[in-house]
């Protein structure tokens, strides 16, 4: 969707599709008559467009990235339903919703040739994908590597790729007259896990090409203050190019929990005293002291059952921060709740309308966030 913050920027909220399955051309094609059609309809988006933060599984973003045909097909289907694309999810390589992907979303890491590639493949679809008013586009990707193993090679190896990222998006550029932004997000448990560590290892990155992408539940999971997050982004001169809308579980003990430990994603656990684990399962066995927050996104508009809360709070100190000044922080806004699929049973959509809308629900709440904060549209 098309917004405007009160200072004349435009912004872009969307819904990311890493909560689909397909990862072929034909069933994402048919993912937007199933899921973002309806979405769009139930918002009164009509010709405005919804927008999408398309996630493509390598394969088909380098087929796509090799034929200008195919992605000038696929930007026709786009444009015939009224949707666009400004942002694309490059965190998850393939296989996402495997029946475990657990530690497996992370490989390929940065350390490797393969994230690479895939990485400037989906800068080249994006760049023809783009809106020709859209002033650039983003791709998130991983924080670098999980945090073992991780030595000084595998470090230098990550800061050439990283080189080699910027040098390929500025060819890009070159190429299509288009500019195409990297988000690297922080998450609990990797090589960059907070926004200090962003810091630390994306100095002397090219940050025209380069910056953060702010995952809500995963800052929310860190214990940061928004505040003070964002203050320490902006002396570093380290931009905000993405900012992912989630909600993390929040909860004073155990309670309630285990119906949330689920085989298919990780859901690290943190307390605000350095207490950590690496799932959900491994906290309820050690009985982790409280209070928790848990690496699981969570409808943004739906409270759980108590004891069980949220950290939509966190979402809304940091959405004060990033669009409630003279100007925003940040122009692409993606609700990322990749979870709909595993959450307990009798919270789980089970019909693709129902999804949608929970989906619709999700974006109307942020919507109305922003709107809050003075953001028209």
């Amino acid at each position: 969707m098309r917004l405007r913050h009160p200072g004349g920027t435009p912004l872009h909220l969307g819904y990311c599709t890493n909560v689909h399955p397909a990862e072929d051309l034909d069933g994402i094609i048919a993912q937007f008559d199933t899921y973002a059609v309806p979405i769009r309809d139930r918002l009164g988006a009509g010709v405005l467009g919804l927008g999408l933060g398309l996630w493509l599984a390598a394969p088909v973003a380098g087929a796509l990235a090799a034929d200008p045909v195919l992605l000038a097909g696929l930007r026709r289907e786009l444009a015939a339903r009224g949707l666009e694309v400004v942002t694309l999810n490059g965190f998850p390589y393939r296989s996402f919703h495997d029946p475990v992907v657990k530690h497996a979303v992370y490989s390929p890491d940065w350390t490797t040739p393969a994230r690479l590639s895939y990485t400037l493949d989906l800068a080249r679809v994006l760049a023809g994908l783009l809106p020709d008013d859209a002033a650039r586009g983003s791709v998130s990707t991983l924080p670098l590597a999980w945090r073992e193993p991780w030595d000084a090679a595998m470090a230098d190896r990550a800061a050439r790729g990283l080189d080699r990222l910027a040098a390929g998006l500025a060819g890009v550029e070159s190429a299509t007259g288009r500019v195409v932004r990297v988000a690297f997000e922080p998450e609990p448990g990797c090589v960059v896990e907070t926004t200090g560590q962003a810091i630390t290892h994306l100095a002397g990155a090219d940050t025209d090409r380069l910056g953060v992408c702010l995952d809500l539940a995963h800052l929310a999971c860190a214990w940061e203050q928004p505040a003070a997050a964002l203050k320490a982004l902006r002396e570093a001169g380290l931009p905000v190019v993405k900012v992912q809308l989630s909600a993390a579980l929040e909860t004073a003990g155990p309670q309630g929990l285990r119906e949330y430990a689920e085989p298919r994603f990780l859901h690290q656990t943190r307390n605000p005293h350095g207490g950590a684990a690496d799932d959900l399962d491994e906290a309820l066995d050690r009985d982790l002291p409280g209070p928790w927050r848990v690496h699981y996104h969570v409808p943004l508009h739906a409270d759980p059952a108590p004891p069980l809360a949220t950290t939509t709070p966190v979402l809304r100190e940091a959405l004060k921060e990033l669009a409630g000044g003279p100007e925003p922080l940040c122009d692409h806004y993606d609700v990322e709740t990749y979870t709909w699929g595993v959450l307990p049973d009798a919270l789980r959509p089970r019909t693709p309308a129902q999804l949608a809308d929970g989906i619709a629900a999700e974006l109307a709440f942020a919507r109305a966030e922003l709107r809050d904060l003075g953001v028209t549209g």
